[in-house]
Parts: structure tokens; sequence; C-alpha cells
């Protein structure tokens, strides 16, 4: 990630902070003057992205630290971290949805001031709207999992929100108040389902996961394609940690061929792969002719 990227990512973290207290905020004033269980589930959910807004803007801090003696490949997968605990975060906001609407089933209540809350809330979730879009958008460009993650969270928020609203014009436009707890049940069943998804993507970073195919097969393109003079290429592996994407293979060349034009071929890749893959750290092993491949094998493109 450039220095410009970094710095986009740490001042969205860092105004995520207010504008989820702002969006909580006005979340519960539409449960105080309503008395709506749903509004009530709705507002509990965004205590949570308030929490998850502070652990995203520390710990993104902390990944984007450059690397030390302890840390040589720097601090990177603490972003997949931050991204679990806000998956686990987004199942937790859904238990505590149910726990609420469950006592209200027996009992369901019409709405008092329904208007007025229906507004606050429907205002909360167009700044949600695009606070997400923002945060999916720019989390993705600059591959960091955390402000994905947060953007994520908060776009489960806004479904909450979708969910929450339609369910209660049912409700007032039946009178049966019954709508009100059913909806906010349905509705935490979908925010675990958002968790899960976060909480799995996250893993699969943590673990070491291999690029997807389309961005593996454009490496492989740029190594075909800029690593004439050598024989082969063999043993290509890719992980993922955080913004960076590392990226190692071995490169066989003529035992004749002197270290320079072995190294020139290595430069050659290394600015192709990265115009490919922003961000790549690339290792290249040299191995002399009459080595056995193994591994994934790039067919390298000869020289006219």
């Amino acid at each position: 990630m450039s220095d410009n990227g970094d710095l986009t990512v740490r001042t969205l973290a860092m105004w995520g902070i207010p504008l989820s207290l702002g969006v909580m905020g006005l979340k519960m004033v539409a449960w105080w003057v309503t008395g709506s269980v749903a509004l009530l589930s709705d507002g509990l959910e965004s205590t949570v992205n308030v929490v998850a807004a502070f652990i995203a803007f520390f710990v993104i801090r902390y990944a984007q630290k450059p690397a030390d003696h302890d840390h040589p490949f720097g601090h990177h997968k603490a972003e997949y971290l931050s991204a679990v605990t806000e998956g686990v975060l987004i199942v937790v906001a859904a238990l505590l949805i149910v726990n609420e609407a469950v006592g209200y089933l027996a009992a369901p209540r019409m709405l008092d001031a329904p208007v007025l809350g229906l507004a606050i809330n429907f205002a909360a979730g167009v700044i949600n709207a695009v606070w997400a879009r923002l945060l999916i958008r720019t989390g993705r460009k600059y591959r960091s999992a955390a402000l994905a993650a947060d953007g994520q969270h908060i776009m489960s928020d806004v479904v909450t929100s979708i969910g929450v609203l339609a369910g209660l014009l049912l409700a007032l436009a039946t009178g049966y108040a019954i709508f009100d707890p059913v909806l906010a049940i349905l509705v935490a069943v979908n925010i675990i389902y958002q968790g899960w998804k976060v909480i799995s993507q996250s893993i699969g970073g943590l673990m070491d996961q291999a690029v997807e195919p389309r961005e593996e097969e454009a490496i492989k393109q740029a190594i075909a394609t800029h690593a004439a003079g050598s024989i082969g290429v063999h043993d290509l592996k890719t992980r993922r940690a955080g913004a960076v994407t590392f990226i190692d293979f071995h490169m066989v060349v003529p035992g004749t061929m002197s270290v320079r034009q072995a190294h020139d071929i290595c430069d050659r890749l290394e600015d192709a792969i990265s115009a490919v893959h922003e961000g790549a750290k690339i290792a290249i092993h040299v191995e002399p002719e009459g080595e056995k491949a193994h591994g994934i094998r790039v067919k390298v493109v000869k020289e006219a």
C-alpha cells in the first residue's frame, strides 16, 4: 500500500469513531420516542459498531507499522484479527437483538410517535449506507481487511434498519404489533449470517490463503511474458497478509548464465509483477538448469 493509501485508511478509521457515536445516538433517540423493540434492537447493534470502530482504528494504526526485528514481514496480519473480532461482535449484536425481541413476543405493543421515530431511524440508516459503501470500496482498493470488515459490519446495520422500518410500517398499517418483535428476530438471523461471512473471510487471511484465481492468472501472465532468458519458472506460491501480498517462485536459468544476467531478469520480473499487483513483496529463487521442477509451473514465453 502507498503512503497515500495508508493515510486514507487511517483517516477513514479515525472518522468512523465519531460517526458511529452519532448514528448510535440517533437510533437510541428513535427508540426512546417510539418504545419499539425493533428500533431498540437496531440501536443495540449500533453500540457494537462503536466498539468495532475503536478496534479498527487502533488495529489499522498497528498494522501499518513498518517491519522490525521481531516482525520482519511486517504487522499486516493484525488487520485480520480486527476483522475476526468485528465478525464476532456482529454475532453478539444479533444475539442481543434476539434476547430483547423474545421478551416482547408474548406482549407486543404499538409504537408511540411512530412518524418521528421512523424518520430519525431512516436518517441514521442513510448516513450508515453512504459511510459503509465508502469504507468497503476504500478497504478493497487498498486491501485493508479491517476497514472492509468495518464497512461490511455497518452495511449489515443498514440491512437491519431497512428491515426494521419495513416491519414497523407493516405493523402500523395492519394494527398487528407482533410484527415488531418478529421482524427484529428475522433481522438478527441475517446479521448472524453477515457476521459469519466476515469471520470466514478473515480466517482465510490468517491461514495464508492464496490470492484469488483472477489475481494469480495476472501474476502468471506477467511472469510468462517477462522471464525471457530463463528456462522456466516453477513452485509459484502466493499469500496475502492484510494490504500486502507475498509472492515467491523458483526461476531456472542456464548453468552458464552470469549472476548479473540472472539478476537483470529478476529485476524485470519484479517490475512486471508489481505493475499488475501493487504492493507485492516478491522473492525469486534462482536455480541452474537440471533442477527438477515442482509446484505450480509457469510456461515462459521465449524471445522471438
